[in-house]
């Protein structure tokens, strides 16, 4: 809006003032511009128009308000801070469900628009008609203005959804995982994981036919659906996946593995976020569990959901829950509890549907056992093997944009033989505090550079709501906080 604004002025400068001169400098300036400056001999600097003596109309007043308050707006969106609401339970207890934030975009350096041309303040749709919020006729490369600092480990980023550039049309389904959807719908077309595994390529090409065609056997896992239509597939932009926000733990260049639920980097233990969160079995001494022991329990351990508390089948007196370090101090001091009994996610073992990076028959990881798994920094190369290829195939191909074949045992890469390939980005491995309620990096994978919005600084405003939080209120002791 600033560029048509300064480009209509430059030209009523040169004394073409014409409505025809205006809406030409405005709609095509790369070749008005041009032409007044080398083939217009008639032009001549007059200098801008006057406008002190004009009384301007209400309307207009109000209008060039309205216009500017955009533009200033989406300028300090765009480059320098921009709110954030925490949507999921994902980073507690260090964010809470209900917490605004501020993201400093100038913390890594704003990243220049990919879609410029999009309805101001909308992310990619547009409120209540529910249709797309910009337009890619007109595209910019990625480009970022230098930052303050890098990423670091343990900041609390905000990020694109690298998984993000593919969504199902349908209002139930958009916000989940596509990848997820693909393998299910794949599995479920070879009629289990072990024919699945066979010749995956080919089922997944049907799995994607089928998305196309907006039709769904199994989109979530553990529930069928027959038929169901999704309404197709879309594909979105870099800067407009969704927008999700979790813990920095890999940086570039570093080997990161989970050991028994804890992470270490380079073969050691790292510290652990003070208000992190694992799973808990608690047995208790209650007998049968009722409600109001439920909700002491919630009291006592000063946890924020009803729902998190769930009563194991078969066993009455026993609860799971999430819990951090000092929550499991406090947990274990309560003379109704009988024993605290870590949880260890299996989930790969269990449900096949459930994917763990790198998703490759060959890797039997879970997110309490993870790697050891490098993370890719710029500069750096590889070799090219079956189990290299499995961890940044998708690296290679989609973030970096490399056309890569596979024939014969030997790779290619943009029409190429390769035996090493060299990372043109960096890219992160990031997790949720909340660490047995969290997808994160340990199902999708990396976070490229390109991907990084921005760093989450202080928490502004934070409100329970009762749905969620059986009751709601203005949590003011968290208002006007520093992000940890």
């Amino acid at each position: 809006m600033m560029l048509v604004i300064m480009n209509v002025e430059l030209v009523k400068a040169f004394g073409k003032r014409s409505l025809a001169d205006q809406w030409l400098a405005a709609v095509i300036p790369w070749f008005k511009l041009p032409h007044l400056a080398f083939a217009d001999k008639e032009a001549e600097y007059v200098g801008p128009e006057d406008w002190s003596n004009r009384k301007k109309s209400m309307m207009r007043e109000w209008g060039e308000a309205i216009v500017f308050a955009v533009i200033a707006a989406s300028i300090i969106r765009t480059f320098v801070m921009e709110p954030y609401t925490i949507p999921t339970p994902s980073m507690e207890k260090s964010l809470l469900v209900g917490d605004y934030l501020f993201v400093s975009k100038m913390s890594y350096g704003p990243r220049i628009p990919v879609t410029p041309v999009a309805f101001p303040f909308a992310h990619h749709t547009i409120p209540v008609i529910n249709t797309k919020a910009y337009t890619e006729w007109f595209k910019l490369p990625y480009m970022r203005i230098p930052g303050w600092t890098d990423v670091e480990r343990f900041d609390a980023v905000v990020f694109n959804f690298p998984h993000g550039d593919t969504v199902l049309v349908h209002p139930e389904l958009m916000g989940f995982d596509y990848y997820d959807f693909l393998r299910s719908e794949a599995i479920e077309e070879a009629g289990g994981l072990e024919e699945f595994s066979n010749n995956p390529n080919q089922y997944l090409a049907v799995a994607r036919e089928h998305f196309k065609a907006g039709y769904c056997k199994h989109c979530i896992p553990g529930v069928t659906y027959s038929g169901a239509e999704t309404g197709g597939i879309l594909s979105r932009p870099l800067d407009k996946r969704e927008n999700y926000i979790k813990r920095c733990i890999g940086i570039p260049g570093d080997v990161l593995s989970v050991v028994d639920r804890q992470v270490h980097i380079d073969g050691k233990p790292i510290e652990t976020p003070v208000d992190s969160e694992l799973g808990y079995r608690l047995v208790t001494t209650l007998g049968n569990l009722t409600e109001g022991h439920i909700r002491k329990l919630r009291d006592e351990l000063d946890l924020p959901y009803l729902r998190d508390i769930q009563r194991i089948p078969g066993a009455p007196h026993v609860i799971t829950t999430y819990l951090t370090a000092n929550q499991l101090k406090k947990a274990e001091s309560l003379s109704f509890i009988q024993e605290v009994l870590p949880m260890r996610d299996t989930s790969r073992h269990v449900d096949p549907h459930l994917r763990v990076f790198p998703n490759h028959k060959d890797f039997d990881w879970t997110p309490d056992n993870f790697g050891p798994l490098y993370i890719p920094a710029e500069g750096a190369s590889i070799d090219l093997t079956a189990e290299n290829i499995a961890k940044y195939r998708r690296v290679i191909e989609v973030y970096e944009e490399n056309s890569f074949e596979e024939k014969d045992g030997k790779y290619y890469i943009n029409g190429q033989e390769s035996t090493t390939y060299t990372f043109k980005m960096n890219y992160y491995f990031l997790m949720g505090d909340n660490r047995h309620n969290s997808l994160d990096s340990r199902y999708w994978g990396f976070v490229p550079e390109d991907h990084v919005v921005g760093k989450a600084v202080f928490t502004w405003f934070s409100k329970q709501n009762a749905n969620d939080h059986v009751d709601g209120r203005i949590r003011w002791e968290r208002m006007f906080r520093t992000v940890k």
